[in-house]
């Protein structure tokens, strides 16, 4: 079985600084603004969740169980609401009733964990993940 190349995460730029953590987390080098977007846009699948979320890290060990490396985009609980604007701009009609982790593949909402299970139990994901890129056999 191969093994996926760890994932990397994003997370937002924020003026909330964790004192027990000393090193920042990896974030993107844009603003703010556009990140989401960005963040959407230049990865075959990513996963936008909130920091520290269990089930971001289910829908994470599934995909790395599938070989593929799915990026990550963390934020904090108080940045959903950002989160949820960027998404609906980028042109997701769903982006209110979202739920977290949300799942794009191929620059598109996939959906949550309840869609990405199902999709894997039906045997339906490998080929969608194929066709955007995330896998290559």
């Amino acid at each position: 079985m191969q093994q996926a190349i760890p994932y990397k995460t994003y997370t937002l730029p924020s003026t909330h600084h964790n004192t027990t953590n000393p090193q920042p987390p990896t974030q993107l080098n844009r603003s703010s603004k556009n990140a989401v977007r960005d963040a959407v846009t230049e990865n075959a699948v990513i996963v936008l969740a909130r920091h520290g979320c269990c089930m971001s890290h289910v829908v994470k060990r599934l995909l790395n169980g599938h070989g593929v490396n799915p990026s990550v985009f963390e934020f904090e609980e108080d940045e959903e609401n950002d989160v949820v604007k960027e998404i609906e701009m980028i042109g997701d009609e769903n982006g209110r009733n979202m739920q977290f982790p949300a799942v794009f593949i191929g620059g598109r909402m996939f959906g949550g964990l309840d869609q990405v299970m199902t999709m894997h139990i039906s045997g339906e994901l490998i080929p969608v993940l194929k066709q955007a890129g995330a896998l290559w056999l």
